[in-house]
């Protein structure tokens, strides 16, 4: 996913030394001679999206995670469907920046969007970034009066290893395996996966070794239960809500993907797949394929939640 220096590697006694940082300008820089027509996505400028940066939504002893958020801008008494934005890097680096210019577009069209932070594999391991985004999730159903979002129309989407959180999280509601106390449910009703796994112990995932390591406590051997334990696909049931895959070219991210459809397929639950020909990985930071993963995105908001306000 994301290339990582690593010093003397012991799976779940020694982080690394160093992470390459993971952002829209070092993944511009680092596919640019590949791709020499691509150019990074930008902030949008509109008066029609209002913004609320570093709102805390957990408080953890000393420690506050934060959300940006950003609204249609329109009148008080209207509520929008919501979107909660799980950004990528590996379980390891990335921030909830990366995904704002996509939160900015989605306020556009009518969804309250919330990027988030939340811990990282250099902080704890597995589960503490689960928690954190089920979290997330009652804290916006808890205000969702004061945000003007619709509780009852949560999405929750993920690009790369946010992903593969988000779709563990959209297919493991109000689980006794992360339970929290909370009154307020962690169910979304849509899941958007963005080029992310859906298995750790499928047979085609078969390089995530080392960043997966990091953030399952020990390798797949070492740690067999929280690879398995953290596999999205093996909690598909008959009342998981709808999905998207948005995937790149490159197969490695597509583990699992195939038979979460199938099974989907057998529970007669919506979903859909599109694969965007001759791209990286990262793709969705970069033109010319931020326009078709926005696009893919609304159209399937838009099935699931109804048309936009």
């Amino acid at each position: 996913m994301i290339s990582i220096i690593f010093g003397s590697l012991l799976w779940a006694q020694q982080q690394p030394h160093g992470v390459e940082p993971y952002t829209i300008a070092s993944t511009y820089q680092k596919l640019k001679a590949q791709y020499p027509f691509v150019e990074p996505i930008r902030p949008l400028r509109s008066n029609k999206v209002k913004a609320k940066k570093n709102v805390v939504y957990k408080v953890d002893g000393t420690k506050k995670l934060r959300a940006d958020m950003y609204f249609p801008k329109s009148g008080k008494d209207k509520v929008f469907p919501a979107v909660l934005l799980i950004h990528g890097g590996g379980w390891i680096t990335g921030s909830k920046e990366n995904l704002g210019v996509m939160a900015q577009h989605l306020a556009l069209h009518g969804y309250v969007a919330i990027t988030l932070s939340y811990t990282l594999s250099r902080e704890a391991p597995y589960p503490a970034s689960v928690l954190d985004i089920k979290t997330a999730i009652s804290w916006m159903r808890a205000n969702a009066e004061k945000y003007y979002l619709d509780p009852d129309k949560i999405a929750i989407m993920g690009t790369s290893a946010g992903a593969q959180l988000a779709t563990l999280v959209g297919l493991t509601p109000n689980s006794a395996i992360y339970e929290r106390k909370s009154p307020f449910s962690d169910e979304v009703q849509a899941i958007i996966n963005i080029d992310g796994i859906v298995s750790f112990v499928h047979p085609e995932a078969h390089e995530e070794g080392k960043s997966a390591g990091i953030w399952l406590g020990g390798s797949r051997t070492e740690n067999w239960k929280n690879w398995n334990e953290a596999s999205p696909l093996g909690y598909v049931n008959g009342n998981s809500p709808p999905i998207l895959f948005v995937n790149s070219a490159q197969a490695r991210f597509h583990a699992g993907r195939d038979d979460l459809v199938s099974l989907y397929n057998g529970y007669g639950i919506y979903s859909e797949v599109h694969t965007i020909l001759d791209s990286p990985h990262s793709f969705w930071l970069l033109h010319p394929w931020f326009g078709s993963t926005l696009g893919y995105t609304l159209g399937f908001l838009e099935r699931v939640f109804g048309p936009g306000q």
